[in-house]
C-alpha cells in the first residue's frame, strides 16, 4: 500500500495519513484526480479509528491537497495551489531557520548544512524518479 503507518511512532495518525497523502501525490504515487478509499476503507484498511481519517482528509481537504465531491467519493486535488500559501511559506522558512539552530549546535559548517539539504533533494528526486518508472 502506498501508506503505512506506525502506531508507535510519537507522531499521531492522523499526521502520518496526512503526510503520507501529501508525499505519494509529491512523488506521483497518486496522480491528481485520482480516487482516494473512503474514510470508512481506509480506517479499516490501516486498523485506525475512523475519526481519525476524517480528521486527516478534512486537513487536506483544507489545505486543497484533496477535494470531497458529494456522491463521488474524495479525489486528490486538480488545483493543489492552498489559499494560504504566504502562510504556508513563512512557517517553511520558521522550519529552515530552525533547522540552521540545530545544525549549528551540531557543529556543522554552513558547506556540511548545504551539502546534507543537496543529499536529501537528491534522494528525494532519485525516489520520484523511481515511481515515475514503475
Amino acid at each position: 500500500m502506498w501508506l503505512n503507518i506506525n502506531p508507535r511512532d510519537s507522531e499521531p495518525i492522523y499526521l502520518q495519513i496526512i503526510r503520507g497523502v501529501k508525499t505519494a501525490a509529491a512523488k506521483g504515487v497518486l496522480q491528481p484526480g485520482e480516487k482516494l478509499p473512503s474514510v470508512r476503507e481506509l480506517a479499516t484498511e490501516l486498523a485506525v479509528n475512523h475519526n481519525t481519517v476524517a480528521k486527516a482528509y478534512q486537513e487536506l481537504e483544507r489545505e486543497r491537497v484533496i477535494e470531497v465531491i458529494r456522491g463521488r467519493g474524495t479525489f486528490i486535488s486538480l488545483d493543489s495551489k492552498p489559499t494560504n500559501l504566504d502562510e504556508r511559506l513563512d512557517e517553511m522558512r520558521t522550519s529552515m531557520r530552525n533547522w540552521l539552530v540545530e545544525a549549528h549546535h551540531l557543529g556543522m559548517t554552513t558547506k556540511q548544512f548545504i551539502d546534507m539539504v543537496n543529499e536529501v533533494v537528491d534522494d528525494w528526486t532519485a525516489s520520484r524518479e523511481a515511481v515515475r518508472h514503475e
